[in-house]
């Protein structure tokens, strides 16, 4: 379900009969290939050793894999909703004969090439210098295609222009360089200054940092006569060691040292230094108190507004949710539960007054599962006070509940059956009343929303395939209230090229997904969700299972033009929900535990590698669920004391503080 382009069947089980004469199962069309959106008939067929069809012969067809990005039914509809690749399992059946089984794939591929973005996109160059330009290729939808780009120059006298997008300022004069794609193209004008008597300068020309912070270096080109020459662009280098420096100037170390920082406009060329320090914010993390649970599999924690209560929800037959008195953390005690009709509760989340709750339903044995809305007056005791229902029986995943002076208290959450977002009054708990809709515009078989933020009246919600999508819920900027969301921005990006590797590790069509999203500052950080088919099957049974996945921050000053500026990815783990409180962000990190970063100033670059990762707890015990097996699913932070409250999988509930960084000895 992952394969951006491949247009030709891959086999991956064969039957008994691809050995031996008797019946083989053919399946058509011979090519599998579906533009995402759109569907695709199949058809199987049993055939005799002569190769005569078998009388009787009744071929069914199932989903072998995810089903996230699109679904194939009995009869070998598959319903292709976003670029992937759907493992399919053809089952031939005989009155009295052993079935006959062909597994193989459909290839979901993007639509034609409607759009390239070049970047970076150089305006002026001196002559002599050299720039790399890179460009991405969209489908209309948005899907990321691989297609290789043409590159042309209207003027070659002046500016050269390589097939792989390599750029040559020959001579002064302007030219206008192209990027085609088939029908896609974009164009932009260059011009070309003299470079005689030119001299650069790079300011500042010295910095002293710690690792991780980020200088912005700009290069200085004057003329023969001391005038500023704007508007042109170096390529920017470093050496020795290791860190980042984009396109704008600006520097990460990731070691201590001493780094030289070039501005190259071909022949000519300025230097910087920057000397970087450790940026030494490692600090112990220390286990204050713990609930340990087995009979089911642990979700999500919240802490009441009081500072003296936790919820914590039960997954994977999981009906309840239990109330602990955490007045004393170090001996937190489960006082009283909520047991609601479910098999799955995901979340749950208090409203800002802490009155009531909102609990998630899935897998409800009368099928109606839907939202509980729980009377928490008495934090430890929590009360069933109403539910909704209306379109959202299929699952509710995730919620939020969100309230602004302008408009009362809303719950925003997701429907696990159509990807929408739904947005429910609950001014008058007692009484919940649904007032807005929201989805995707794509196919209803690859659209999923898992997860919503919603700060200052902006959602975030974390939308799978379609990446994570921020609408106006009130914030005002593009006039949006709970009741008539709008669109303000969205970042998608290519799910099958970062995660290749999980590909490897258990064929194509495995889970992968935008997953969460939190807002901080001018930054969102957003989490995916990873499993390959081998690792996701091994985690729904109840064994130890491997997550992968990577934490992505996306600098958001420009809130309509969300850009990836830092990430972290575990070597062995994944990433699941995040929490931030101040300026350092906690996670739980699957197989990689309770991890916390610092995400202080700004950011850039690989966080662990440049020593921002404050400290780190491995949460297992031979009493859990899985012993011994952490599965870290989250975090939420106590305001009050700053203690962290870290909810895992196989172990339950533990109660965690990053100590103070050390004093020095005097």
């Amino acid at each position: 379900m992952r394969s951006l382009s491949p247009l030709v069947l891959v086999v991956v089980a064969t039957t008994a009969a691809a050995q031996a004469p008797g019946p083989r199962l053919v399946i058509s069309p011979s090519v599998r290939s579906v533009t995402a959106g759109d569907s695709l008939q199949l058809r199987g067929q049993l055939l005799d050793a002569a190769g005569q069809p078998v009388p009787g012969a009744r071929v069914m067809f199932v989903g072998a894999g995810g089903h996230f990005e699109g679904s194939v039914d009995s009869t070998g509809l598959v319903r292709s909703g976003a670029v992937g690749t759907i493992p399919v399992t053809a089952v031939a059946l005989v009155s009295g004969a052993k079935p006959v089984v062909e597994r193989f794939e459909v290839a979901m591929v993007p639509a034609p090439a409607a759009r390239i973005e070049v970047s970076p996109r150089p305006m002026r160059l001196l002559v002599g210098q050299r720039v790399r330009v890179g460009a991405e290729v969209f489908s209309a939808a948005g899907d990321h295609r691989g297609d290789a780009v043409q590159w042309a120059s209207s003027t070659p006298a002046v500016v050269r222009a390589s097939g792989d997008g390599n750029l040559v300022a020959a001579a002064p004069g302007r030219a206008t360089i192209s990027a085609t794609v088939g029908s896609a193209a974009t164009r932009w004008p260059i011009e070309v200054v003299a470079a005689a008597g030119a001299t650069i300068e790079v300011v500042p020309a010295a910095a002293s940092v710690r690792t991780g912070d980020v200088v912005r270096f700009r290069a200085v080109v004057r003329d023969a006569a001391g005038r500023e020459v704007t508007g042109l662009a170096p390529s920017w280098l470093f050496t020795p060691g290791k860190g980042l420096i984009d396109a704008e100037g600006a520097f990460v170390a990731y070691e201590p040292g001493s780094y030289q920082v070039t501005a190259s406009f071909g022949g000519r060329s300025a230097d910087a230094t920057v000397t970087a320090v450790d940026r030494d914010v490692r600090r112990p993390a220390k286990v204050v108190g713990k609930v340990l649970r087995n009979a089911f599999a642990t979700s999500e924690v919240w802490l009441h507004p009081n500072g003296k209560v936790a919820y914590l929800g039960t997954i994977m037959g999981g009906d309840r949710v239990y109330a602990i008195d955490i007045s004393n953390p170090s001996s937190p005690a489960i006082v009283d539960s909520i047991i609601v009709n479910a098999r799955s509760i995901n979340d749950m989340m208090t409203t800002a007054d802490g009155n009531y709750m909102v609990i998630t339903r899935e897998g409800a044995a009368d099928r109606k599962n839907g939202i509980v809305i729980a009377d928490t007056h008495d934090p430890l005791h929590p009360k069933a006070l109403s539910e909704f229902t209306d379109g959202v029986t299929s699952g509710v995943h995730s919620a939020f509940v969100h309230t602004q002076p302008k408009y009362g208290t809303h719950i925003y959450l997701t429907n696990d059956g159509t990807g929408a977002m739904h947005v429910i009054d609950i001014n008058d708990p007692a009484h919940p009343k649904q007032v807005a809709t929201w989805k995707t515009p794509r196919a209803d078989a690859g659209r999923m929303l898992h997860d919503i933020d919603v700060q200052n009246g902006l959602l975030y919600g974390s939308w799978w395939n379609d990446g994570v999508v921020i609408l106006d819920v009130g914030n005002g900027i593009k006039g949006g209230t709970p009741s008539s969301p709008k669109f303000v921005s969205q970042y998608k990006y290519d799910l099958d090229k970062l995660y290749r590797d999980v590909e490897k590790e258990g064929g194509k069509g495995f889970i992968r997904g935008t997953h969460t999203a939190w807002r901080h500052k001018d930054y969102l950080v957003i989490a995916d969700e990873v499993f390959s088919n081998d690792a996701a099957q091994t985690l729904f049974s109840g064994g130890q299972s491997r997550a992968h996945g990577r934490l992505q921050v996306l600098d958001v000053k420009d809130i309509e033009h969300p850009r990836p500026v830092a990430w972290y990815e575990p070597e062995y783990g994944g990433v699941h929900n995040v929490w931030m409180l101040g300026d350092t962000l906690y996670l739980g990190a699957y197989n990689a535990g309770f991890r916390a970063f610092d995400l202080s100033g700004e950011v850039r670059g690989d966080l662990k590698a440049q020593g921002r990762e404050i400290g780190e707890f491995m949460p297992m015990s031979p009493e859990g669920k899985l012993p011994n097996a952490p599965m870290t699913w989250g975090v939420v932070v106590n305001p009050k004391d700053g203690l962290a409250y870290v909810n895992d999988f196989n172990s339950g509930l533990w109660i965690v503080r990053v100590e103070p960084k050390a004093q020095p000895v005097p």
